[in-house]
């Protein structure tokens, strides 16, 4: 049986449990395509995972990470979509496709929904095998580590803004983390609808940057109370939309931004998951809360048609391979703005 290199870990721990390995190329089903993976992107999911908080068993040796793109270099026979020698951005959403919530355009509300590189073996390595239905070609005039730092950002903010945020022309938005894989790219969506952009960064070297890509206003939560300087913006207005992905330390303050009728969106708690809620601030505003984990592949599908041009990954750097330990310590560092690679070949 044919081999492959993988990054992979054998227990639960730091990113300092990585290591380069052999493992066998995959076997491919009727439905399933495998790739040759030219990059994949990191996430905190990838963390989460690795020190084990995620709340699932994780089968070991286990091979991480999600989002990748690649060239298809093998097709099950009921393929249709994709062939080989195509070059292809993988979404890492998984479900049984069968069910009413996949069939109605919901696959991400699946009972069976998963990330590829949870249970499954992820992207870390120089082939994966996943679902025809995973793969769409790449967009032209975008690099492989461009298109390798689409899938998850994008589609969780995709939906977070568009499907349930429900943006309009000119609403007032405000993204938390502007210079996260997430932030840059709900930066880039929301500009789309020509919404007013405030973000919020830790350091001041990436505020000419949040702007550089379109944030109208960029704070710095370390120096000012974001609150507070969201209603001088807004001149007590406050926001249509506000996307929170940090949790118990800025969630109440989330709630502070909305105006009467705005929705609040949560997708991560990189602060802690645990916080204490005024329910009077919420049903006094009629504010709405979506709480979201990923989003559906027809989404994927509305996005891409704005790449390159509209959209377009932000890239913080690219790591060799044997270098990925270096990239996950960047990740935890905070000292990034956008998305940081790993390029397999």
């Amino acid at each position: 049986m044919e081999k492959m290199r993988a990054l992979y870990y054998e227990k639960h721990g730091s990113y300092e449990n990585i290591k380069i390995g052999e493992f066998s190329i995959p076997e491919i089903e009727e439905n399933e395509v495998l790739v040759k993976v030219k990059a994949f992107s990191l996430n905190h999911l990838d963390i989460w995972i690795m020190e084990g908080k995620y709340p699932t068993e994780i089968p070991m040796p286990h091979i991480f990470a999600s989002d990748a793109s690649g060239i298809v270099v093998k097709v099950g026979k009921l393929v249709k979509n994709v062939k080989e020698g195509d070059e292809v951005i993988i979404y890492p959403g998984l479900s049984c496709g069968y069910c009413e919530k996949c069939l109605s355009g919901k696959d991400n509300e699946c009972n069976q929904f998963r990330v590829l590189g949870v249970i499954e073996n992820g992207v870390s390595a120089e082939y994966v095998k996943v679902p025809a239905a995973n793969v769409y070609k790449k967009t032209k005039g975008l690099t492989f580590e461009e298109a390798a730092s689409i899938g998850i950002t994008y589609t969780t903010m995709w939906h977070s803004l568009v499907t349930r945020g429900g943006i309009k022309q000119g609403d007032t938005v405000l993204i938390h983390g502007g210079g996260s894989g997430v932030g840059t790219a709900g930066i880039q969506i929301a500009k789309a609808f020509n919404a007013t952009v405030i973000t919020t960064v830790g350091d001041n070297w990436k505020i000419e940057k949040a702007k550089e890509i379109g944030a109208d206003f960029v704070i710095n939560y370390k120096e000012e109370n974001f609150v507070e300087k969201v209603r001088e913006i807004t001149r007590g207005n406050l926001c249509d939309i506000v996307v929170d992905h940090i949790g118990s330390q800025t969630f109440n303050g989330s709630l502070d931004c909305g105006k009467k009728g705005g929705k609040i969106i949560t997708f991560g708690t990189t602060t802690g998951a645990e916080t204490t809620i005024n329910l009077r601030k919420i049903f006094g505003k009629n504010q709405t809360i979506h709480g979201v984990y990923m989003g559906t592949k027809g989404e994927v599908f509305d996005y891409l048609k704005l790449f390159p041009n509209i959209l377009k990954p932000v890239i913080d750097s690219v790591f060799d391979f044997e270098n990925a330990k270096k990239a996950y310590e960047k990740l935890l560092s905070r000292q990034f703005f956008g998305k940081i690679v790993v390029k397999v070949d």
